[in-house]
């Protein structure tokens, strides 16, 4: 009996001195993208670190990315869980049909409403919701410089323009701030940007030495963190997963798609294009002469898909938009548009139909929540967010994805998450009490 008793005070003493930032009723979340990781990019180069989470957590045959296949708009689907069509972010430029205004990459993560279009990334969300508000952050990620409905992410860093993605000392260097955001800050959230392997694909080709070599040092990156998560003592808190936006294709020099010497064509037929992005087009003829172009261009070339809007594949989830001009434009693995003059000269690019295989993707989560040495079935990166909303405890906003898609790589609730502090102490008076029991009959 005095037993028994001792192991209750004992538990009621414990009890009281749980700390606090272990109590929380969910874990913190750290999502990380690595551009332009193509699927089986781990399989020519040895990457100790990506298998070791592989081994510990789960890990995606390959990850389907939202069409088009572009750093932006899919790693918008990745915050929204919305196809393109729903969440507005199409393409990786800002621009304007009437003017013929266009804006590039670094200078449209800048322009509000070219986000902001009616779909509310998760940091926000998070912000919103829970007793006080999750406390959210951002490093180099796409959207994370945009203000939705007013709002912005708690914390945030921008990279400057002309930045060099592949410098590995500033990799290191924003993972540890991150680490002193989610241990001194407290934030619960926050996804981490990275440019390469992407930059290394474009520039030397995704079979190249360079693209392998990147590889490498994105390998060690991940072992850097992994081992800053330990230091930090956050790894029985905090679910990591590293992800990406799109594959890479080699691109083919030959037999090129070329929209200036297409028999019968004129650009004095067009009132706005935006060619010469890979091999994604958007074209709005003048009045009176959208069935023309799309008359001499349809059949132009044999890699050269042209639609009307309204025709364009509904597969694609990308047509519906009010963004989304007369004509859209696609070409098959390999072919970039060329179009007025030919400006495009990358050994590797992306941008195509996302079913083909080099377009896939990586996918690997471990963590409290994540079942160890899991393998699941390939599934879309739409799917992802409504998993991060329940990784943090949040209603998720509408979206096109599904949690049943990707929970059973989730552990049980009861293990994923730390017991609040009331349903440890009963626990701790139900070991007592067994092991007084126990004490009685030996």
């Amino acid at each position: 009996m005095f037993t028994s008793l001792g192991l209750v005070f004992a538990a009621l003493s414990l009890a009281r001195c749980i700390p606090v930032q272990q109590v929380s009723s969910h874990s913190k979340v750290l999502l990380v993208s690595f551009d332009g990781f193509r699927w089986n990019y781990d399989q020519d180069v040895d990457t100790p670190n990506l298998d070791a989470m592989a081994a510990e957590g789960v890990k995606a045959q390959y990850m389907t990315p939202a069409f088009i296949t572009i750093t932006s708009p899919c790693h918008f689907t990745l915050l929204t869980g919305r196809y393109l069509e729903n969440h507005g972010v199409i393409h990786n430029m800002w621009f304007n049909t009437s003017t013929g205004q266009k804006l590039p990459y670094y200078s449209t993560q800048g322009v509000d409403s070219w986000w902001d279009n009616g779909s509310l990334p998760i940091w926000i969300t998070a912000q919103r919701q829970a007793s006080t508000g999750l406390k959210t952050g951002s490093v180099y990620f796409p959207g994370g410089r945009a203000r939705y409905q007013g709002e912005e992410v708690n914390m945030k860093l921008v990279e400057p323009l002309l930045f060099n993605y592949s410098n590995e000392t500033n990799w290191r260097q924003n993972i540890d701030t991150v680490m002193e955001w989610f241990t001194v800050n407290n934030l619960d959230f926050i996804a981490l940007y990275f440019g390469e392997p992407d930059s290394a694909g474009h520039k030397y080709g995704p079979e190249s030495t360079q693209r392998k070599n990147m590889i490498k040092q994105v390998d060690r990156t991940i072992g850097y963190l992994r081992q800053r998560i330990q230091e930090s003592g956050l790894e029985s808190n905090l679910n990591l997963i590293i992800t990406s936006d799109h594959g890479m294709e080699t691109v083919i020099k030959t037999n090129e798609i070329h929209i200036k010497t297409v028999q019968n064509f004129t650009f004095k037929d067009i009132q706005f294009e935006l060619l010469d992005y890979g091999p994604n087009g958007l074209l709005v003829p003048k009045e009176g002469k959208l069935e023309h172009v799309y008359s001499v261009l349809k059949n132009a070339h044999p890699k050269l898909h042209v639609y009307k809007k309204e025709d364009f594949p509904k597969r694609f989830h990308y047509a519906n938009h009010s963004r989304i001009t007369p004509l859209v434009l696609y070409s098959d693995p390999g072919y970039v548009i060329h179009g007025r003059i030919k400006v495009q000269f990358n050994k590797g690019e992306h941008g195509f139909d996302n079913e083909a295989m080099n377009m896939k993707t990586i996918f690997r989560a471990v963590g409290p929540a994540f079942k160890q040495g899991l393998v699941v079935e390939p599934f879309e990166s739409v799917h992802v967010y409504a998993l991060l909303c329940e990784l943090l405890g949040i209603t998720p906003e509408p979206h096109d994805g599904s949690l049943e898609t990707l929970r059973p790589m989730l552990r049980a609730a009861s293990s994923s998450a730390p017991l609040p502090p009331a349903k440890q102490l009963w626990a701790m008076l139900g070991i007592a009490l067994i092991l007084g029991c126990w004490g009685g009959i030996f």
